[in-house]
């Protein structure tokens, strides 16, 4: 016998013999009542054993029915209490939390969804992979990726967080010392940080991200990371292409300034890319909602 088989006509017979009913049972099943009786049919033809007696008084149970409902009914609850597991542990997930993120995400962004995600799933253990390239997630073992760029085909999901728009900045002191930049055409005689993704040509734009034009730039230091490039600009060091989220909080205290103020850079998207093709972990999808509000809210 195929036990794997068997296994639902057992379920939906002991709710017939409990109930002493195939219209009872039925009912509770959501089957129709002809079906509940070819279900008990097809067990008892697959058992060879006579389960059920139909008199003027209802159903009977047979003395193997008997045994039958015994053992069946344990495994009955047993199943139905898996379930409510099952459906309790998706309602409060717990475990690993792994995701990437990359290294100028994670004041702003990542760590306050990650503070409201652990307050809203406490059985949560979060591990945060910071990362200036690119990790895929089944090799890395990781649940999500926040990605900047174009992305390449895969088999995973990419869900669209917004927009980074750069802008040039410099500190007061530099300004003072080498003269006001308004115009691009002047950039060439000012000291240009550059990152390690922006080459001699630079991608320009004006403030509506329109009218796209190549500007050829000398650099005078090179760095690959943000953080380092905007430290340098706020030590004197020249003037540098920068995220305008970066640069709020030091331009809102008035250490660095904003130069060329008609021009910006590229917009860079940003997605959060994940591995599950149907329905996503209610806490997946929580902190991507959380993630894009963090970010939304830093006015990018």
């Amino acid at each position: 016998m195929d036990n794997i088989k068997l296994a639902p006509l057992i379920l939906i017979f002991v709710e017939v013999a409990k109930k002493k009913s195939f219209t009872a049972a039925a009912k509770k099943l959501g089957l129709s009542k002809s079906a509940v009786s070819q279900q008990i049919k097809r067990l008892e033809e697959a058992t060879r054993q006579q389960l059920l007696i139909r008199n003027t008084r209802g159903l009977v149970l047979t003395s193997v029915g008997k045994a039958l409902l015994a053992r069946s009914e344990l495994l009955s609850q047993q199943l139905s209490l898996t379930l409510t597991e099952l459906s309790s542990a998706k309602a409060q997930p717990s475990g690993s939390f792994k995701v990437a993120v990359p290294p100028f995400f994670e004041k702003g962004f990542v760590v306050p969804a990650i503070r409201q995600l652990c307050l809203e799933f406490p059985l949560l253990t979060p591990e945060i992979v910071v990362s200036g390239t690119w990790l895929d997630l089944i090799e890395h073992n990781l649940d999500a990726a926040i990605f900047g760029g174009h992305i390449e085909d895969s088999n995973y999901r990419a869900l669209s967080i917004g927009k980074v728009s750069e802008i040039f900045c410099a500190s007061r002191r530099y300004i003072q010392e080498q003269g006001e930049l308004t115009k691009i055409e002047n950039l060439s005689a000012h000291k240009f940080i550059a990152t390690a993704w922006q080459h001699d040509e630079l991608q320009l734009f004006d403030n509506a991200l329109e009218n796209k034009h190549l500007v050829k730039v000398t650099h005078s230091t090179k760095v690959n990371t943000l953080v380092t490039a905007l430290e340098l600009v706020v030590n004197d060091m020249g003037i540098a292409l920068l995220p305008e989220f970066l640069v709020q909080p030091h331009l809102a205290e008035g250490s660095i300034e904003r130069v060329i103020p008609d021009t910006r850079g590229r917009a860079w998207h940003f997605y959060f890319l994940h591995k599950y093709q149907g329905e996503k972990p209610i806490h997946l999808t929580r902190f991507y909602e959380l993630f894009r509000y963090y970010f939304a809210k830093s006015n990018i």
